[in-house]
């Protein structure tokens, strides 16, 4: 436990500050001040069945929902934090804005009744390398404020593959076909899965993981994404 006095003193010499704006948080404050908060560019999408995350797996994936917390613009705060989650090792980012996007899909007739939250999994390599897998601290916030359980390592990524960044929506899907798994199918079977990622763009990686997780006997899933790219 820290004593009180110790955590002011320590605040005073390491202010903690808007990952945003950069102004200094208040103690009521985490990550992101609230002013910043309030114009987070949050996109509604929960709230209607037949979104633009759905249409994008429209014939793809047969998904029971599909939503998205925030807009992502280029040169934008949404983008910002995510580089800072990705990039920066500020995994509390990723924990703060899941939280809030949990609360809410609580609200939503469309999520309240998932079973379990999946992470959509880095390969083994890679978040060694990076240290952690952004998803799952987006999923972490989630579970904390849906009441959910997340679950990590059944869904697994058996293929390195290289980045996505620059292909071409055929060649997101070529890269990422056929390279997830799932260890213990019986451990989900009958359950509805609300599957995790941190940007949508084409969707390749989310269909590719949802595909393989439908081929288990009665199992639903709907997707989740922390930004929406739009255009």
């Amino acid at each position: 436990m820290i004593i009180p006095w110790i955590s002011d003193v320590f605040d005073l010499l390491f202010p903690k500050t808007c990952q945003v704006c950069g102004c200094q948080l208040t103690k009521q404050e985490e990550v992101i001040c609230l002013m910043c908060g309030a114009k987070l560019p949050r996109t509604g999408f929960s709230k209607h069945e037949d979104n633009p995350v759905a249409e994008v797996f429209w014939g793809r994936a047969n998904l029971k929902s599909a939503t998205s917390f925030l807009f992502f613009n280029k040169g934008g705060s949404v983008q910002h934090l995510i580089h800072l989650l990705k990039y920066k090792n500020k995994k509390e980012t990723g924990v703060y804005l899941g939280n809030l996007f949990g609360y809410e899909l609580k609200e939503s007739p469309l999520f309240n009744n998932i079973d379990i939250i999946i992470p959509i999994p880095l390969h083994p390599r890679k978040e060694r390398k990076r240290g952690y897998n952004q998803s799952f601290c987006i999923a972490s916030g989630m579970s904390a404020s849906m009441n959910k359980p997340v679950e990590k390592g059944n869904l697994v990524r058996v293929v390195h593959t290289s980045s996505q960044t620059k292909k071409s929506r055929y060649d997101r899907w070529i890269n990422v076909k056929d390279i997830f798994t799932v260890k213990n199918p019986e451990a989900i079977r009958g359950k509805h899965i609300l599957l995790v990622d941190d940007v949508l763009t084409t969707g390749a990686t989310l269909e590719a993981s949802a595909t393989v997780l439908l081929e288990i006997e009665d199992v639903k899933v709907s997707v989740a994404t922390l930004a929406y790219t739009q255009g």
